[in-house]
């Protein structure tokens, strides 16, 4: 399979940075800054899954000392921290990676080398907590119709886009997933509402999880539920994420349904992912088992690469 044949593998130009493929690294805790303090264990582990320009977004990052919900998760919010980043920034760009940040709610985002900052409008956190009508019993202009529950993400991004401008910003959304008891009774409605305003900002990408990803690593196909009408009302670039493998990756690209794939548990799995998608090559198996323990190298950094003599 050469890689013309191969559409993850096409190049794209997403604003000012040239992607040389589009299998992107998902943003994936993995709680293992100790303290909140990223570690040099995390050098090696976004060094291994960073190729030539391909864009990795790294795990969820505290903004303050209020915003951390699990133990052992980066943050971004003192001296100290922004210094432990750096390395690690560092290394993904030496080899020729895009590198964004991953954040969990708003606070100061600039000054920290990533190449721009992806916000965490999913998965029952604050943000999606505002959007959802099953969570979000606000009666303020917060609270009651779409319009007034989506303020506080648009909020977030006009704060973000004001204080870095809107070519280094992306969202993360999961319109049809219910982490937390945090769903939707019209997911669709918010998808595209979200999708077409986001418009107004000019933001660089929007990052959705499909909807068969209603829960926590459960796949579960809904045929009758897509992410094409927001992939079609954004205008800026589209990146799908949920359950994808090679074959229905490559058939999304393919046909225009998404400009980019974000990988996780594969790439977790296979630090030289874009590599094996290329030759068709066998997949290392991920262990769920060492997902979130706070092991340096075991289920971190000790996954195996291909064999170099295989090409």
């Amino acid at each position: 399979m050469g890689t013309l044949q191969i559409p993850l593998l096409t190049p794209y130009k997403m604003g000012k940075f040239q992607l040389d493929h589009r299998i992107v690294l998902a943003p994936l805790t993995r709680q293992r800054s100790f303290n909140n303090v990223p570690q040099p264990h995390a050098i090696l582990y976004y060094s291994q899954r960073t190729t030539k320009g391909g864009l990795l977004i790294a795990e969820a990052t505290g903004v303050s000392d209020t915003a951390q919900g699990y133990p052992h998760t980066p943050g971004i919010w003192t001296k100290e921290q922004v210094q432990a980043w750096k390395p690690i920034v560092d290394a993904v760009h030496a080899k020729g990676g895009i590198f964004f940040c991953q954040i969990w709610h708003v606070g100061r985002v600039s000054n920290q080398g990533f190449d721009g900052v992806e916000i965490h409008g999913a998965h029952g956190y604050l943000i999606d907590q505002f959007m959802k009508d099953q969570v979000n019993d606000r009666v303020d202009k917060y609270g009651g119709s779409l319009e007034n529950r989506c303020r506080f993400a648009l909020e977030i991004v006009e704060a973000i886009v004001n204080e870095i401008g809107a070519d280094k910003v992306g969202i993360r959304l999961s319109p049809f997933a219910n982490y937390s008891e945090s769903g939707d009774s019209n997911p669709k409605a918010l998808g595209l509402y979200m999708a077409e305003s986001l418009n107004k900002y000019g933001i660089l990408y929007c990052h959705m999880v499909e909807p068969r990803m209603k829960t926590v690593g459960e796949k579960s196909e809904c045929p009758e539920e897509s992410l094409l009408p927001m992939r079609k009302a954004f205008k800026g670039t589209f990146i799908s994420a949920g359950g994808y493998d090679l074959e229905d990756g490559n058939q999304a690209v393919a046909l225009n349904r998404t400009d980019l794939v974000a990988y996780g548990r594969l790439f977790l799995a296979n630090p030289d992912l874009p590599r094996r998608f290329e030759l068709d090559a066998p997949l290392n198996k991920y262990n769920r088992e060492t997902f979130y323990i706070p092991d340096p190298v075991i289920g971190y950094t000790d996954y195996p690469f291909l064999e170099t003599n295989v090409a």
